[in-house]
Formats: C-alpha cells, sequence, structure tokens
C-alpha cells in the first residue's frame, strides 16, 4: 500500500494491513509488538510510530523499551506539560501545527493507557483514521499481553514495589471502567507501597458493582488480607450472591483465615438503568453524593455497622441502605487515608478539600478518571510526597442516556 493510497484509506483498506498486524501478534513477544506496529504503519503512510504508557501515578508517559532509545527518550515525556500528555489528559488526537508529530490516546474501553507518536509528512485526514484504528489495535495488543509479558508491566513502573503491593495489584481491575450508563474509576497511592486497601469493580448486566475495603496495618498480612477480601467478594458475586451475601463471606473468611486483621468497608451496587444506588458500610467513612457541583450533606451518611472480621455478620449480616440517584449524580467512596492525611503543619486533608477538588476538576470538564488523577496529585503534594496511610478513592457517575436515545 502506498502512501497515495492511505491517503484515501477506508475502513475496508484498513482492514487488511489491521488483519495482518493480528495475525502477527500471536507470535510477537512484548519487545516485537513495537516493530509490529511500525511496519504496518508504513504500509499505511506513516514513516515511523512510538508507543508510550502511562507511568503507575499517572506522571509520565514512559515508552515501551526498544534498542535505539536514547537515554533522555527513556525518560519519556510529563503528562501534565507536554502535547502527548495533552492527548493522554483528555483523550482527544492532537497534532503539532505543522501537522507532522500525531499524538493518538490509546484506550482500552475508557481506560487509559498511554498514547502513540506518529511521524508523517503533513496533515491528512485519512492518515488520522489509519492513526486511530492502529492506535486502538496497538491497545488491545498491550492489554493483553501485560497478563504474561513483563516488559510491559515494568514499561509502567519507574521504581519497584513492595510485596504486598506486587501482591494488591494483582488482584486489583482496571482502574476505570464504564458503559454509556454509568462510569467507575479509581485511584490508589502510595502506588509503590499500597498495603491495607483496595478496590473492586464490576458489571453484572446492567448492574455496577462497587467495592473498597481498608485492612488494618500495612503489610504482607495486610494485603493479604484485602486480597481475601476481594476473592471472596467475587466468589459470592458471581454465584448469584447479594450485598448481604458478600459482607457475610468476607467476614466469615477474614474470621476463619487471618483472624487478627480487622477491616472495613462500603459493598454497594448501581442499577445504572434505574439509578437505585444500594450499599452497605461496615465501619466505613461515608460515600458522599455530589449533585450540580455540590455535595449534598449526610445523603449517604447512615449509621456504620461494626467492621468486618469479628465474625458478627457471618449469621446475621446487616441491612442494606439505598436511594434514588438523579441523571448526572456522582459518588465519592473513599478510604480515610485521604481526608486524614495531614500536611507537615499538622492541616488535615479533608471531606471538603476531597469533594471541592473533585467538583472543580469536572466543573472545568475533566473526565472521572482525570479528575481523579488530579485529586490524588494535590494529596501527594498537600502530604509532600510522604503519604503514612494508603489512599484510595472510586468516583461513579450516572450519566444514562436521554429517552428515545
Amino acid at each position: 500500500m502506498t502512501a497515495e493510497e492511505a491517503a484515501r484509506a477506508t475502513p475496508e483498506g484498513l482492514g487488511p494491513v489491521l488483519a495482518w498486524v493480528l495475525e502477527r501478534s500471536h507470535g510477537a513477544s512484548a519487545l516485537q509488538l513495537p516493530g509490529v506496529i511500525g511496519e504496518a504503519a508504513r504500509h499505511l503512510g506513516i514513516s515511523r510510530i512510538r508507543l508510550y504508557l502511562a507511568d503507575l501515578q499517572q506522571r509520565r508517559l514512559l515508552p515501551l523499551s526498544r534498542p535505539d532509545l536514547t537515554t533522555e527518550e527513556r525518560e519519556g515525556l510529563d503528562i501534565d506539560g507536554s502535547l502527548a500528555g495533552l492527548a493522554y489528559r483528555t483523550q482527544e488526537v492532537q497534532s503539532t501545527r505543522g501537522g507532522d508529530t500525531t499524538w493518538f490516546p490509546m484506550i482500552d474501553g475508557i481506560e487509559r493507557i498511554g498514547v502513540m507518536q506518529a511521524l508523517t509528512s503533513g496533515p491528512d485526514t485519512g492518515l488520522l483514521e489509519a492513526g486511530r484504528a492502529l492506535a486502538s489495535l496497538a491497545t488491545l495488543l498491550v492489554v493483553s499481553k501485560s497478563t504474561h509479558h513483563d516488559p510491559l508491566v515494568q514499561g509502567k513502573r519507574i521504581r519497584p514495589m513492595t510485596l504486598q503491593a506486587e501482591l494488591l495489584w494483582a488482584f486489583l481491575p482496571p482502574r476505570t471502567i464504564g458503559t454509556d450508563l454509568a462510569t467507575s474509576s479509581a485511584v490508589l497511592e502510595p502506588a509503590y507501597d499500597i498495603g491495607g486497601d483496595a478496590f473492586d469493580h464490576s458489571f453484572i448486566d446492567r448492574v455496577l458493582h462497587l467495592t473498597l475495603v481498608d485492612a488494618m496495618g500495612h503489610d504482607l498480612a495486610s494485603g493479604g488480607a484485602s486480597g481475601a477480601a476481594l476473592a471472596a467478594c467475587r466468589s459470592t458475586r458471581r454465584s448469584g450472591g447479594d450485598l448481604q451475601d458478600i459482607v457475610s463471606a468476607i467476614d466469615r473468611t477474614l474470621a476463619r483465615w487471618i483472624p487478627d486483621r480487622l477491616m472495613t468497608a462500603v459493598i454497594a451496587e448501581l442499577d445504572t438503568a434505574q439509578g437505585d444506588f444500594t450499599w452497605i458500610n461496615c465501619g466505613h467513612p461515608p460515600p458522599l453524593l455530589i449533585r450540580d457541583g455540590h455535595v449534598l450533606q449526610n445523603a449517604l451518611e447512615r449509621q456504620a455497622h461494626l467492621p468486618l472480621g469479628f465474625g458478627f455478620h457471618t449469621p446475621d449480616p446487616p441491612a442494606q441502605e439505598r436511594v434514588r440517584l438523579q441523571p448526572g449524580d456522582r459518588v465519592l467512596m473513599y478510604s480515610d487515608g485521604i481526608t486524614e492525611a495531614r500536611s507537615p503543619e499538622g492541616d488535615l486533608f479533608g471531606e471538603e478539600r476531597l469533594a471541592d477538588t473533585v467538583i472543580r476538576s469536572t466543573a472545568s470538564g475533566d473526565n472521572a478518571p482525570e479528575a481523579l488523577r488530579r485529586l490524588v496529585q494535590n494529596l501527594v503534594t498537600h502530604h509532600q510526597h510522604r503519604l503514612r496511610d494508603d489512599a484510595t478513592i472510586l468516583l461513579i457517575e450516572w450519566h444514562p442516556a436521554p429517552r428515545g436515545h
């Protein structure tokens, strides 16, 4: 395929090239993947591509390892101070003024993975469409191979990870999931040294399931307790159990196998068709309900039940609470490591600052994952990059399509 043909490329014309990439990808290693994508790009009239993955804390875009990378290139690009970072933050294609360099966001569903840099001879609609398709395919290949190709995992890290953090990250789902009805996005810090916090979110037909747990302590046993809690949650949920069954299963698991570790948790579900938000709070900070740019005071505050691990919830699980959301509502679930983080001067980050940061960010047009990324940056800066406790946040948005859509 020539450059002229690529400029007039249609989805049908792209098909053979993308099919070739898929065929070659089956036997390609992680280190060979950029070469496969690059060869396909040249067939489409793109002279060179580079794949960049967001680091674990979403501060830099790190290039996939290649033998021709310079020392400067290996350091990557600043997400907050580069055109590539703008493509990542906004999830929109960005080009230099002359159009010879274009940055394509790499998105898995709605989860941000990184960006693809494409060098061309100038702006061209056909090449833009080809680049979008190639970036999407590259993203799927990176995600699928990340489960068993360590270079893709290492490519997102800038320093070693503690044992308990390695354990917990192996249990965690993607940070952002969503449909046209609802979105759930999460962040967790300190990313390389988490100990007891963990989250889970998953769709079951039209229901969005949500879990946030905070195990006592900050060591391997704490990470093991949180991992066991997520396993109990998923096993019960996938067997048809409801929220009360999940609470009992986690309580029973901790009491039997890790009896010296208590845990607070919020287990919740959102009916994405009707907007019913249902939850059980076991000793955890109450979720916040944000509506029309304001926190509805005490909207989701109920008397918290005992933490998990005592065994009290095994025979008699607590009753669940329920509220009806309005379209556009956001629910913020968080661990106490967020609100109780103190600056060196002793200033608490606090619930008000937590909500205000999210409200301001979303009001400025940031999507949920970007709002949380900025929130965590503010938190880490407030604490001068020395968090003493895990800090986890889940931001849930209910955005049902208009009637007749």
